[in-house]
Formats: structure tokens, sequence, C-alpha cells
């Protein structure tokens, strides 16, 4: 962070050696223009009889050479005050600006994402993260909530391990939000490959567990490593307790663990949280009482989704808000979660599992191009309604063109900002949007 700053105060130098003379220029112009209105003023005075108030509130019981060093005073406190805060702000603009963006440019779009809605993101896994990469350039009120019952991979072996809650969808969003240099995230998403105890770990989960030993708590760990690498908003878990993922089969059986739902081979009738009556995590509940927008997915549905939404505070915080509350749908069906579901079948297991009226809009894809590849063992969601429990489906198209199993960042983002515009135009080119129709 120490080095970030000196850069940023660097280029300001840099700047302001170019620019000095023309500061210097307009300086000398508001001292003269100072004189003329001190020489208007002097006849003024002259010339016309002012009321008895007059003389107290100009001061002029005082002598004049002390009435002017008063003045003068004042006049560079002002300055000096305003300089200051205009340091701030620029540094605060140029401290985070990509190296290919102009200042005027770096400036406008701080000051036009600081005057953005509070966005919220409910999820996990890798389709939070997408979302999140579009929406940081519409807005820096952004808060990401991401689960904490992953026990797969590095998360689940640092869970059992260290006892530390699962760090890998916490990491994933701090890279999708970071605006440190590009080698940073890169080096953050790295993951070893070989090397006892080593192997399969990335070492932004260690960096993580290893913050969390520094500042004594998982949340806190979390906040520090966001200053690190400059992360444009906030990630905070949806609970600061340990949760474990489980889903019962439509035959009763009983699946133990984030990781293994999937496997299972069997339609997923329930899904429920161990201990039942987790807590969530107060700074959630109130970003999310505090927001603009809700917005929840994209991701798995059973194992990203769904278990924010099963913490009972989380849930509650959903009902009370006054936002606008959007689920975002998959575009493509998940094998061992979602086969053979429609956008419909998606929404109705939400609702079975948090109960009725809790979102605003369904958002689908209406990019339908044909079917993924086979290898995914995944299709194409069918939006098959034009309203579900009371949401209205409204469908854009959202989909990744050379990855048509996920969504785009940009269209997703925009689609969303249009949504919360109630149809007002976004900020960037006008993006269709069409109530949906049922497919016959």
């Amino acid at each position: 962070m120490r080095t970030l700053r000196s850069a940023s105060f660097i280029k300001w130098f840099y700047l302001g050696m170019h620019i000095k003379r023309w500061l210097a220029l307009v300086l000398l112009g508001v001292t003269i223009m100072g004189l003329g209105f001190g020489y208007v003023l002097r006849e003024v005075y002259l010339n016309y009889t002012f009321p008895d108030w007059v003389y107290y509130v100009t001061l002029q019981f005082i002598p004049r050479f002390v009435r002017g060093a008063l003045f003068i005073g004042v006049a560079l406190g002002l300055i000096t005050f305003g300089v200051w805060k205009l340091q701030i702000s620029l540094l605060a603009a140029v401290g985070r600006a990509p190296r290919d963006e102009g200042l005027l440019e770096t400036i406008y779009n701080f000051r036009y994402r600081a005057r953005g809605p509070k966005v919220v993101a409910i999820g996990g896994g890798t389709g939070l993260p997408v979302l999140l990469r579009g929406l940081k350039e519409r807005t820096s009120n952004l808060t990401a909530i991401v689960t904490v019952g992953d026990d797969g991979g590095s998360s689940g072996r640092l869970r059992r391990e260290l006892g530390v809650l699962p760090p890998g969808d916490v990491r994933n969003c701090i890279a999708a939000l970071a605006e440190a240099e590009p080698l940073m995230t890169r080096l953050f998403q790295y993951r070893f490959n070989e090397g006892s105890g080593l192997e399969g770990h990335s070492f932004g989960n260690l960096f993580i567990v290893a913050m969390s030993g520094i500042t004594g708590n998982f949340e806190e760990a979390v906040r520090e490593t966001s200053r690190v690498l400059a992360v444009r908003g906030f990630i905070l878990p949806s609970s600061l307790n340990h949760v474990t993922v489980h889903a019962r089969t439509e035959d009763e059986q009983t699946i133990s663990g984030e990781s293994n739902i999937p496997l299972g081979g069997k339609r997923i009738r329930e899904v429920f949280l161990q201990p039942a009556n987790v807590q969530a995590n107060p700074e959630a509940i109130r970003a999310i009482l505090e927001a603009d927008v809700v917005v929840c997915g994209p991701g798995s549905l059973l194992t990203s989704v769904l278990p924010n939404l099963l913490v009972d505070g989380i849930r509650q915080a959903l009902a009370i808000s006054q936002a606008t509350k959007i689920y975002v749908c998959n575009v493509a069906t998940q094998q061992g979660e979602t086969d053979g579901f429609r956008v419909s079948d998606h929404f109705e297991t939400l609702v079975r599992h948090i109960g009725p009226g809790l979102f605003d809009y369904v958002l689908a894809n209406d990019n339908v191009a044909g079917p993924l590849p086979e290898a995914w063992h995944s299709q194409p969601v069918v939006v098959d309604a034009p309203v579900v429990d009371g949401a209205r489906v409204v469908t854009a198209d959202v989909v990744a063109e050379k990855y048509r199993f996920h969504h785009d960042s940009e269209k997703l983002a925009a689609a969303i900002m249009k949504l919360y515009g109630e149809g007002r135009p976004a900020p960037e080119p006008p993006l269709e949007l069409a109530v949906a129709q049922p497919t016959r």
C-alpha cells in the first residue's frame, strides 16, 4: 500500500511540475482581479454613505494594516485547505488509475463510480467474481457477501487443518475487485502444482490464512488483504461461524459437504445448513439494509447461492430491505445440481427454501445459440414464463460469446444497472431488455 501511495505522489508531483506555470498565471489573474475589486470598493467607500452596522461588519475599527494582514491570513488558510482537499481527491483517483487511462478520464471515472448506487452481490464460486468485474466499473459502492460452506480443494484442506473459514471464494472476489498491479492479482491467484503440503494450494488462500494469524480473526484479515490489493468495495463472509452444507435427495438420502452435493448423482430435494441457527455477519446484514440494489447469483444454485440465503439473518434482511432485488439465473444447467432446470425451476427452488416475495426481478439470458459443449454435460437454461412467484422475468443477452456456459461481466452489469434505473438509459450504450415470453 505504501508503494502505491509513493507512486501516486510521484505522479502528482510530476504533473504539478508541468502545470505550475499555468497555475501561476491563474494566481496572477486572481490577484489582479482582487486589486480591481479593491479600487472599486475604495471608490464606493468614498462616495457612498453606508448604514452604521457596516462599520462593524467590515472591521473598520481595526487599523488598515492589521485588517489587511487578517484578510491575507484567512485567504491563505482557505487556499491551503482547498489545495489539500484537491490533492487528496486527485491522489485517490490517480492511485487507482489503470496505466492506459488519462488523468481527466481517471478523475471522471473515479467520481462517476463514487456516485453509483450501493450494490450488494450475494453468491460464491466462479459466478460472483464475474458479476463483480462488471459492476466495479459502474460503482465503487460495492459489497460482496460470500458463502462460508466451501469444503473442497485448497479451502477445504485449510479449513480442516487450521480451523479457519474457507478463504477460496473470498480470494476470488478480492482478485475480481483488486485495483493493484496485474502481476499482484496473478500472484494472488497462483496455485502451486507441486511441493509437499503446498500442491493444490492457492497463494491467495495461504496469504489470507497468514493474515488471519497476524490480525487475530478472519474478518480483519479480509479487510487488510483488501487494503493491500486496493480492492474497490467490501467483501464479507455471510457468517463468521463454521457451517456445513447438507443436501437431501428425493429418496431421503443425505449428502454432507458442499463439494459432495454435485457428485451424488441423484436429484436434490432440499439443501440445509448445520448448525441450522448459524448467526449472520452483522456487517452483511447492515450492507443489505442500506443497499440500493441486491443481486443474488449467478453461481451454483444449491452450493453457492442458497447457502448464503439459508443464514437466517441474511434472509430476514433481504425480506426487510427496500432495495431493488434481482435474482440472476444461470445461463446453463449444472450437472448434479440443476440438470434439466428451466428458469422457473431455478427460481421455484429458491422460493421453496427461503419463502416467497423476496425478489422483484429474475434476470435470464435470451441469447441461446444452441447446445453447450458435451464435455460440460450442460444445456442452456430455457425461459419458460414471464412471471414466477410475483417476480417479473426479464431477459437480455448476458452470455459470454467465447464461454457460453458463463455470463459476460459487461453485459450482465449493464443489464442490472438498467433494471435498477427502471427503464432510464444506463450510463453505457443502451441495452435492450424484454419481458420474457413463455416457450411453446
